[in-house]
């Protein structure tokens, strides 16, 4: 039997985690001690914090594993480069694990290889964001370099709000520096890829849902597929390809945030790994194809078909409260009308919880997918799926 090493057991690994099992394969699920959903899943619960490389190898090594594999994260992706080109498994180098999960490494990467993106610096206090802030023009983004999920990020219009956004950055971030990039306009979207031998054979530009957080624009959902013009479509393949060569990303899947600006992409950022936010189960309802066991067949080093089977328009929304609430239960009968319909929901948190307010792409209360094809009917996915839900809030501040 062989062993795949999946680095995390929260929420977003489980359905990887479930697909390994189903596959058949001996499953150690890594992530430091806590309450986390998918130990329940796993032959092995191994309990060390994913960001330990050393440890991690180590674990790796002494379990002999076939394969390693983490998604919808970015702090595991150094371990996961550490053990594939240590022990020579397929899956993303040491160098590009690196340059993907520090922003100003890729950022710099990124500028060296031609690909468009916003004009940054590199910042190790207070003074020199002021003064970086004030060379870029505002406004700017200032970002934590080592998180995702929109953690620790703030749009900052004038000198009055950096030092807030400042502070809010460095009590997200492991580091001793930040970004201070400049703020681009243009449409928000994502692009998911799959790449092997130095070029994607699977690439997927969808449009995003966003929420208009207290600090910053947070995703919170996912429509496919993302109506582009030709002459963008062809620019979207030139700068994946710029983001592939600059990082030398192979054997990995490819996150990118992006904004697009008439037929021209900017890209935000990118990570060695695949999507989060419904993602995967997106790319599988739409192309008919199964993203996770390809992943997973992938990490093993097996033959891997990514071409797609069809093209069925959906869409996904993370479910949220935009104030703190305690989560009262769950309306059965609609959950189940929903499924019917054939959309799928799932939920994080159980009765009698505390709901954080949303801030970022981990304050979700569950998620929703299924078939869409307009903006009416994403809406009326989203409105059904919430009146599954009851919350007792606490009264208002005036």
């Amino acid at each position: 039997m062989k062993k795949l090493m999946i680095l995390g057991a929260g929420i977003y690994q489980v359905p990887l985690i479930k697909k390994a099992k189903e596959m058949g394969l001996f499953t150690v699920v890594t992530s430091i001690p806590g309450p986390y959903p998918g130990f329940q899943y796993a032959d092995e619960a191994l309990y060390l914090n994913t960001t330990d490389a050393e440890g991690i190898l180590a674990a790796a090594e002494e379990r002999q594993i076939d394969g390693i594999l983490t998604t919808g994260t970015d702090v595991a992706m150094h371990s996961v480069g550490l053990v594939c080109e240590t022990l020579g498994l397929p899956g993303i180098s040491l160098s590009a694990s690196e340059i993907l999960t520090d922003k100003a490494e890729m950022k710099k990467a990124f500028k060296a290889g031609g690909v468009r993106t916003a004009e940054f610096k590199k910042v190790l206090s207070l003074a020199e964001a002021e003064r970086a802030a004030e060379e870029i023009g505002y406004p700017v983004m200032v970002k934590v370099t080592d998180k995702s999920g929109s953690r620790g990020v703030t749009k900052v219009s004038g000198p009055e709000e950096l030092e807030a956004a400042y502070s809010y950055a460095m009590s997200f971030t492991g580091r001793d520096y930040l970004v201070v990039e400049k703020f681009i306009e243009g449409h928000e979207i994502g692009i998911d890829a799959f790449v092997s031998g130095g070029k994607p054979v699977l690439l997927l530009p969808h449009d995003k849902l966003v929420y208009k957080g207290p600090h910053s624009t947070v995703p919170v959902g996912h429509v496919f597929p993302y109506a582009a013009s030709e002459a963008l479509k062809k620019d979207i393949e030139t700068q994946v390809q710029r983001i592939i060569d600059a990082s030398g990303l192979d054997n990995a899947a490819l996150n990118i945030d992006a904004f697009v600006s008439g037929d021209e992409l900017y890209v935000i950022e990118a990570g060695g790994r695949c999507g989060a936010t419904c993602i995967p189960e997106l790319i599988s309802l739409y192309g008919g194809i199964d993203y996770y066991g390809l992943m997973i067949r992938a990490a093993l080093g097996e033959t891997t078909d990514f071409r797609l089977k069809n093209e069925i328009p959906c869409a996904a929304s993370l479910l949220f409260t935009e104030r703190s609430a305690k989560l009262v239960g769950f309306d059965g009968e609609k959950i189940e009308a929903l499924e019917e319909d054939g959309y799928f929901i799932s939920f994080d948190y159980r009765e009698g919880d505390e709901l954080p307010a949303m801030e970022n792409g981990t304050d979700r209360i569950g998620q929703v997918y299924g078939p869409c094809s307009s903006e009416k009917d994403i809406e009326e996915m989203v409105k059904r799926a919430r009146a599954c839900i009851a919350c007792e809030y606490a009264p208002a501040v005036l």
